[in-house]
């Protein structure tokens, strides 16, 4: 299903350039009309700018439905997100940053007019990231398909992993923890969430711990009730979200080649696609704020 998918070898070493030295400049003039010297001057600037990348894929969801999802890698920021729409109008996207090993969440949920609700309601979910989760930015952003009109489906669904969020973060303060949470999680300014597990690591790290504020489950009698099992809107309960990213590079293929002398060497050609699911859950100060979590 990824045999058009492939590793980009790198711009800058197949064409030789240098941007060490301005000389190449002073070559391009000696070598070329002032009209191809312009267009190949832009070519270069945009290389030596172009520190992003996109790459959009088209999806099919559990629900069988087909999106597309964009997937994009800052090399210069170390971070990759990938952001699409699921079937219901939610749009979902997910951060990796890789300088502090933290992953984002966020989804933007259309809200019920009807109920009461603004237009849409956001969530955001904060974790460390996992080197192993996916694939690294630089990789990312060579990252190049033969056919975009392939419907792709992961080759490895990977089991669901279950998220108890017990504290909030101060989103005024969590540049600490990532510089992307500010823009990420601005809608979901009271909706905030990591795991206790986590929040220890940053402590441990030196992050202050006024970015975080223990949510009530964890320090009184748990005595909530489930919100899908609790009847009135204004009534504090544990909520639940799930969601899942159905198609993402998780791992990179290598592939093996000989120079004329014989001699091998392995270069990356490929990637492995994965399909994960995350299931939170998290205390609310009233049901209203959980409407999708309702019993059926």
């Amino acid at each position: 299903m990824n045999a058009d998918l492939w590793i980009s070898p790198r711009f800058f070493s197949s064409v030789a350039f240098s941007f060490a030295s301005l000389g190449m400049f002073a070559s391009c003039i000696s070598a070329a009309p002032v009209r191809i010297l312009t267009r190949l001057c832009a070519l270069v600037l945009v290389v030596a700018v172009g520190l992003g990348s996109e790459l959009r894929v088209r999806v099919r969801l559990s629900d069988g439905l087909v999106t597309e999802e964009v997937l994009e890698a800052d090399s210069e920021k170390d971070s990759i997100s990938l952001e699409f729409k699921q079937g219901d109008g939610t749009l979902i996207t997910f951060v990796a940053d890789f300088k502090q090993d933290v992953k984002i969440f966020r989804a933007l949920i259309l809200g019920e007019l009807e109920r009461g609700q603004n237009q849409y309601q956001a969530l955001c979910f904060i974790s460390r990231l996992n080197r192993n989760e996916i694939i690294p930015s630089e990789s990312m952003a060579r990252l190049r398909q033969k056919n975009p009109q392939a419907i792709r489906l992961a080759e490895e669904r990977r089991g669901l992993e279950q998220l108890t969020m017990s504290a909030a973060v101060n989103l005024s303060r969590a540049l600490q923890l990532s510089s992307h949470i500010h823009n990420m999680c601005t809608e979901a300014r009271e909706a905030i969430y990591t795991r206790e597990a986590d929040v220890k690591h940053w402590l441990d790290k030196g992050v202050d711990g006024s970015i975080f504020e223990v949510l009530p489950q964890t320090t009184e009698v748990p005595s909530f009730q489930a919100c899908h099992s609790t009847k009135d809107l204004w009534q504090p309960c544990l909520c639940t979200y799930s969601l899942r990213l159905e198609w993402y590079p998780c791992l990179l293929k290598y592939c093996r080649s000989r120079d004329t002398t014989g001699k091998g060497s392995t270069y990356k050609c490929g990637i492995k696609s994965c399909s994960k699911g995350y299931h939170f859950t998290y205390y609310v100060p009233q049901k209203q704020l959980c409407l999708w979590d309702e019993e059926t």
